[in-house]
């Protein structure tokens, strides 16, 4: 058991840039820090309490087998705090808002132009799930700040709703809880969904955060494509990637013709 929490105690911290950093947020010296890391010493209860609650964890959970805890990280399933929380919207317009909803449950690329690094497209994982009567979803970001380095990863949990036509996604970031994110899509009219357009609006990462707006696409991923594949392909990339086609490209351009007055989604 002890083994387990070792492990998933780094898994939780390789979700930031550094232990360094992980040690100055919780205000926990790096010394005691990496005897815990080590799995020469067992936090206190207090500690403990700590530790679970920087990460949005329970005791429970970290105490959990390794591999059952690794995938309810990767699955969001984890945050149940926080997916309550985004639940405690009116319980009428969550139900009316999850109609429809089923067609759309599985994983997804989103994909737009980087609010923090212009010119490159942000790919990130978005898994949405139905649970306790509504749609939530989590949604992670992988970064990898030099070539070579450890990726350090964002994961933000919310709610999505169908009204009127419209997806309407809200998350917020959980492990700094430093944003919060809206999506709007447009729905599928097709027998299949394979790609969902709107726009989104956040705040780009980095020292200017600054509210952005941008147009946004959501690629259906096959259901055969494992979390590890498809994480694997998250963060920046170039415009000229393989793997983009010229429809994704003009569906995330984020241009504004002479006769619009505002900046709109195109479906």
């Amino acid at each position: 058991m002890h083994d387990d929490f070792v492990a998933n105690l780094r898994l939780l911290c390789s979700y930031y840039p550094s232990i360094a950093e992980v040690c100055r947020r919780l205000t926990i010296n790096r010394a005691q820090f990496n005897r815990y890391l080590s799995g020469r010493y067992r936090p206190s209860h207090a500690a403990l309490q700590r530790i679970c609650h920087f990460f949005g964890v329970t005791v429970e959970d970290i105490a959990l087998p390794h591999h059952d805890f690794r995938a309810l990280v990767q699955t969001g399933q984890l945050n149940r705090e926080a997916n309550a929380a985004t639940l405690s919207w009116p319980n009428a317009l969550v139900q009316r808002g999850s109609e429809g909803m089923e067609r759309y449950i599985g994983r997804y690329f989103e994909l737009y132009h980087s609010m923090s690094r212009p010119g490159q497209l942000m790919r990130t994982l978005v898994c949405l799930e139905e649970r306790e009567g509504g749609v939530v979803y989590q949604r992670t970001e992988r970064m990898q700040t030099a070539p070579g380095a450890r990726p350090c990863h964002n994961r933000y949990v919310g709610t999505a709703v169908k009204l009127a036509d419209r997806l309407f996604l809200v998350d917020h970031e959980t492990l700094n809880g430093h944003e919060i994110t809206q999506t709007i899509l447009f729905p599928s009219f097709q027998s299949q969904v394979t790609r969902l357009t709107g726009l989104k609006i956040g705040v780009a990462d980095n020292s200017e955060r600054m509210p952005c707006c941008v147009r946004v696409v959501y690629q259906r991923l096959d259901e055969q494509v494992s979390l590890r594949e498809a994480l694997a392909q998250c963060g920046l990339i170039t415009l000229d990637d393989p793997s983009l086609d010229d429809a994704l490209i003009a569906a995330t351009r984020n241009d504004v013709a002479a006769d619009e007055h505002h900046f709109r989604a195109r479906h």
